[in-house]
């Protein structure tokens, strides 16, 4: 398989598998783009990989047909920045002015401030206006673990920045590390749920019910999408995210629904689905009234993929998190900037746990429909960011990247100078820079509410199966909430 970490490949089938099965066919081919601390190239093709091994799966399993899996690393990489690029036009940034790394009196800590309630409770917690000099200024007064505890309690987000042996020996590091990549739980069994997929279009009719956001969850059913499944994404009133709703809603239909006043139609579309997937954190779904033991006996044989960001046990299963944070914390960050020799926190060139975590669990739930289809059994399938962060140190350990020994490309280091607090934005790998500069990768045009754009060519195909987006991007809320 080319230069790819073949262990990655396996272990992250047998995850998501879930079971001692053969893995099907997989064929390598391109030149990774990404340089980083840790294997990011190899964690892109193997969970993108493992996704197109899941459709293969599902198609060998009820029909006479055996699936070829192809993948190109350099699309791959490229597909853990963005499939969409907007032509005459530009994208709002990601990033809020406030959110960022900030030097503490003993280390670093990120604040995440994209969504308002987080900013203002960071903001109502360090007594400061909305100004990153002042921000700064009042982060440098507080111990960073003291920090972190107080936005946390306050309804905000952060982490501080702490070692890989620091993630560790914490009590929720330690947590994570033994849990499963997925973890199933069974759901009610429906009689009769059999079904023959198309092998040129294996999720065609399978309906999926997304109630995810930023960002891994939205990976999961964009991946769905592309083999035919039926996306309904349904997001709260007043919620937007502007930066990346055209990458994240292609192939899906996206709807508003209040689930707290309109109960009833969420039964109904819970009720006619065969995939839900969220990111509720357990305690929030349970206080709507929809933990995932009454989702299954509204849909017996439903399939259920769930997700967050630092687990589902130990003390912070139910913390608000993100791809940023969970880098801060889990050592990544900490990792990277020794690599980089850079005096600042380094993340991962793009955020690679949010996009794998993605892949995986559009995996996790491909493998959990085919056994639904087969026996009517339906099931619960848990992932988190952090472990998917522990699967890329474990693989880094294993099997580093040359680049490791190399340091940062010029690229990168560009990246790192210039960052200014912030994520650095994965632009160039995807314009043209690095090994992967001669693949083509903006092959389809096509019209948008906002404007003209391209969409990355795929970096996957599925024997017959050639993933594509039969909708466009759409705004939120652009259909009504109904199958």
């Amino acid at each position: 398989m080319s230069d790819l970490n073949d262990d990655l490949v396996d272990v992250l089938w047998a995850g998501v598998a879930g079971e001692n099965t053969a893995m099907p066919a997989l064929r390598v081919s391109g030149e990774p783009a990404l340089d980083s601390a840790f294997p990011v190239s190899d964690l892109a093709t193997a969970s993108i990989a493992v996704a197109g091994l899941a459709i293969s799966q599902l198609v060998t399993s009820t029909t006479d047909v055996e699936p070829v899996v192809s993948i190109d690393r350099g699309l791959a990489d490229a597909w853990f920045a963005t499939a969409f690029r907007p032509v005459g036009w530009e994208l709002p940034s990601p990033w809020d002015a406030i959110a960022g790394d900030y030097e503490t009196a003993d280390g670093w800590i990120r604040l995440h401030t994209n969504a308002p309630h987080h900013k203002r409770a960071a903001l109502r917690v360090l007594g400061a206006p909305a100004d990153r000099a002042r921000v700064a200024a009042a982060v440098q007064h507080w111990r960073g673990a003291e920090l972190e505890d107080a936005v946390v309690a306050a309804g905000g987000v952060a982490a501080v920045m702490l070692t890989e042996d620091q993630w560790l020996s914490h009590e929720q590091g330690a947590a994570v590390a033994t849990e499963s990549l997925a973890h199933r739980t069974p759901g009610r069994i429906a009689p009769g749920g059999f079904r023959m997929p198309n092998p040129a279009r294996p999720l065609e009719g399978v309906r999926v019910l997304d109630l995810t956001r930023v960002l891994a969850g939205p990976v999961a059913s964009r991946f769905l999408a592309s083999f035919g499944a039926d996306v309904l994404r349904i997001d709260p009133p007043g919620w937007d995210e502007p930066a990346i709703v055209p990458d994240m809603t292609l192939g899906k239909r996206a709807a508003r629904l209040d689930i707290r006043r309109d109960p009833e139609t969420f039964r109904h579309l819970v009720a006619g689905a065969d995939i839900v997937l969220h990111g509720y954190r357990a305690d929030a779904l349970e206080g709507l009234g929809f933990d995932d033991t009454t989702l299954s006996a509204l849909r017996p044989g439903l399939v259920v993929g769930r997700l967050n960001a630092y687990g589902w046990t130990g003390p912070w299963r139910n913390r608000r998190g993100f791809d940023s944070l969970v880098q801060m914390s889990s050592g990544i960050a900490d990792t990277g900037r020794s690599w980089a020799h850079a005096a600042k926190p380094t993340p991962l060139p793009v955020q690679a746990l949010d996009h794998a975590t993605g892949y995986l669990t559009a995996a996790a739930v491909i493998v959990d429909l085919g056994r639904a289809w087969r026996s009517g059994y339906g099931s619960v399938a848990s992932l988190s960011l952090a472990r998917t962060g522990r699967a890329l140190a474990t693989a880094s350990q294993l099997a580093p990247l040359r680049s490791v020994a190399q340091g940062p490309d010029a690229a990168t280091a560009a990246f790192i100078a210039r960052r200014d607090g912030q994520l650095p934005e994965p632009v160039a790998p995807f314009d043209g820079a690095g090994a992967a500069a001669s693949v083509t990768r903006w092959p389809t045009s096509i019209e948008t509410p906002w404007g003209a754009a391209e969409v990355l060519a795929q970096p996957l195909t599925v024997g017959s199966a050639v993933p594509r987006f039969d909708k466009s991007p759409r705004p939120l809320g652009s259909d009504q909430p109904r199958w």
